[in-house]
C-alpha cells in the first residue's frame, strides 16, 4: 500500500484527511478480520469447550476490532464555503467558520486544534502530526481557509 496523495495545491477545499493513520486502520481492518475469522474457523472443539456460540464470539471480537478501525480510517474534515464539518473518532461537530478564532498545531498534541469563539477548542484527527511536513502544509491550508472565509463572513454581516 502507498500513502495516498496530498490535495492538489489549487484545491483549497479538499478534504483534509490523515494518510498514515488511514492505511494503518486500513490494515488493522483487514489483519482483524482475518485473524479472528481464521481462529473462528479453525479453533479445536475440546470437550464441548469451543462451541459455534465461541467461534461466533471470536469472529465478533475480530469485527468489533474493525469497525473501531475503520471509523478511525473514516476520520475526516471537510470544508466549504460556509463552514468545516470535523469527523472525529467519536464526534462529528459542523461549525461555520466565524466561530473558529485559531489553528493550534504545536506543542505535544497529535493533530490540530481549533479554537473556537464560546471558548472552547476542538481536535481536528484528521491532521496529525505523524503525516510530517504534509500536516504542516495542511494545517497552513487549514489556518488560511479560516482566515479568507471567516473574515469575509464577518465583513458580510456588518
Amino acid at each position: 500500500m502507498s500513502v495516498p496523495p496530498a490535495p492538489a495545491p489549487g484545491d483549497a477545499l479538499a478534504p483534509f484527511r490523515p494518510r498514515r493513520g488511514r492505511l494503518v486502520a486500513i490494515g488493522v481492518v483487514w489483519a482483524s478480520l482475518l485473524i479472528f475469522g481464521t481462529i473462528a474457523v479453525i479453533m479445536p472443539e475440546q470437550d464441548g469447550r469451543w462451541g459455534p456460540a465461541d467461534r461466533l464470539m471470536m469472529f465478533g471480537l475480530g469485527a468489533a476490532i474493525a469497525a473501531l478501525a475503520w471509523r478511525y480510517a473514516s476520520i475526516v474534515a471537510v470544508p466549504t464555503r460556509d463552514g468545516i464539518v470535523v469527523r472525529n473518532l467519536v464526534v462529528t461537530r459542523t461549525l461555520d467558520w466565524p466561530e473558529i478564532v485559531g489553528v493550534q498545531f504545536g506543542g505535544g498534541e497529535p493533530w490540530v486544534s481549533l479554537d473556537l469563539l464560546d471558548g472552547d477548542t476542538l481536535a481536528v484527527m484528521a491532521i496529525q502530526k505523524a503525516d510530517g511536513d504534509v500536516a504542516g502544509r495542511e494545517a497552513s491550508r487549514l489556518a488560511a481557509l479560516v482566515q479568507a472565509f471567516g473574515e469575509s463572513r464577518e465583513e458580510d454581516s456588518s
